[in-house]
């Protein structure tokens, strides 16, 4: 479904805040969510909405939009509090590289994190006291992944050698969040008001409190499944971008609510494709007021879970096809229900959001990474999932 706003076009009335959309009127924008703009955007204690074209429906307001609000809304964060994505630079370069022998290495971020590794982790981070330590160092489900990717091409070579990077390289991308941890902050706050908390109310100071541990949390536990990667893959790391997608911040004497939205404030912000489409590092570049130090965090879904297993089916030789990809990448997920519902055919072209972004002056493209391995979830012996 296509929309009828193009890129930075504001919509508003008397009765509502400014939509501003970074899209194009050929992107797919699913009805449900422009529904869901429309509704926050009429919230009385709401300034202002920026949307994106990875844009689609979630649970409690749209995902892949920024939000700048007078009150604090933890529904339009949700449970996953921090979530976001890292990427790590290597020593590995693609032609030494070997798929199957990294493949099976990979397969040790089935197993717990050690618990003293993830203490001193969090100690490193300020968050001594911080719950879940058993979960640090672990990716989750849904979306989640840790993918080896490759440097595909450069797109600007002046950006490239600024960051670092060159082709060939090869590079982690996590995506994760603050897992057991970000769902019990959130369900302290699940029945707050659609309105919002006064950010002096008790209840707000709470839990933002709460909130920005969660966020640090998070970020901890995409450097410590990073770490364990590279254990695997024996190479060291560097980090090139650290970039929360889903969080609250301070923002022009208000609050901005990030939802699938990549803080997009200063350098390197990662856009995530499918696993079977290219991903992309972005250099912000002019900001734009409107846009509200944000951007499209991936490609975003195109159809919802549920529908995945009607459009696919659950045939033995599908499930085949979806752990090989097209791009030459492998696909460790054990889990058949959750393979089927990450397949690439549910998300949006990532290289029409990288498009709508770059029309829309947001960002400039530093370089296109092909994925390897993409890492899941597997079954331990016992057959439980991880």
């Amino acid at each position: 479904m296509g929309n009828l706003y193009g890129n930075g076009t504001s919509s508003a009335s008397s009765t509502r805040a400014p939509i501003h959309r970074f899209y194009a009127s050929s992107t797919w924008i699913e009805g449900k969510a422009e529904d869901q703009l429309t509704q926050i955007s009429k919230l009385t204690p709401v300034q202002q909405v920026a949307a994106f074209p990875d844009l689609h429906p979630g649970k409690w307001g749209p995902v892949g939009c920024a939000v700048l609000s007078k009150n604090i809304h933890p529904q339009l964060i949700g449970n996953d509090i921090g979530c976001g994505m890292s990427v790590f630079k290597t020593t590995l370069n693609l032609r030494k590289f070997r798929q199957d022998k990294a493949a099976a290495r990979l397969r040790i971020l089935a197993d717990p994190a050690n618990e003293q590794d993830a203490e001193e982790m969090l100690q490193s981070v300020g968050l001594e006291d911080a719950p879940y330590v058993s979960s640090l160092g672990s990716i989750g489900g849904g979306n989640h992944f840790c993918e080896v990717q490759t440097l595909s091409e450069v797109l600007d070579p002046a950006l490239a050698e600024q960051y670092g990077i060159r082709k060939g390289d090869v590079l982690f991308l996590v995506h994760s969040g603050s897992r057991g941890y970000g769902m019990s902050v959130f369900e302290g706050h699940v029945s707050a008001p659609a309105t919002g908390y006064d950010p002096a109310s008790e209840r707000a100071v709470l839990y933002l409190h709460e909130h920005d541990k969660a966020v640090n949390w998070a970020s901890a536990n995409r450097r410590l499944i990073a770490e364990r990667a590279a254990i695997a893959l024996r190479c060291d790391l560097e980090l090139l971008a650290d970039t929360p997608h889903n969080l609250i911040e301070p923002f022009r004497g208000s609050y901005l609510h990030r939802k699938g939205a990549a803080r997009a404030e200063a350098g390197l912000v990662p856009l995530a494709g499918s696993r079977d489409t290219l991903s992309y590092l972005l250099h912000t570049v002019n900001p734009n007021p409107a846009a509200l130090s944000s951007l499209a965090h991936g490609a975003g879904r195109k159809y919802d879970r549920a529908s995945m297993v009607a459009r696919l089916g659950t045939k033995k030789s599908v499930q085949q096809r979806l752990l090989n990809t097209d791009l030459g990448g492998r696909v460790i997920c054990e889990d058949k229900k959750l393979l089927i519902e990450e397949a690439p055919q549910a998300y949006k072209s990532s290289v029409k959001v990288f498009s709508d972004l770059c029309d829309a002056k947001l960002a400039q493209g530093v370089a296109s990474l092909r994925p390897l391995i993409t890492f899941k979830r597997v079954q331990h012996d016992d057959g439980g999932q991880v």
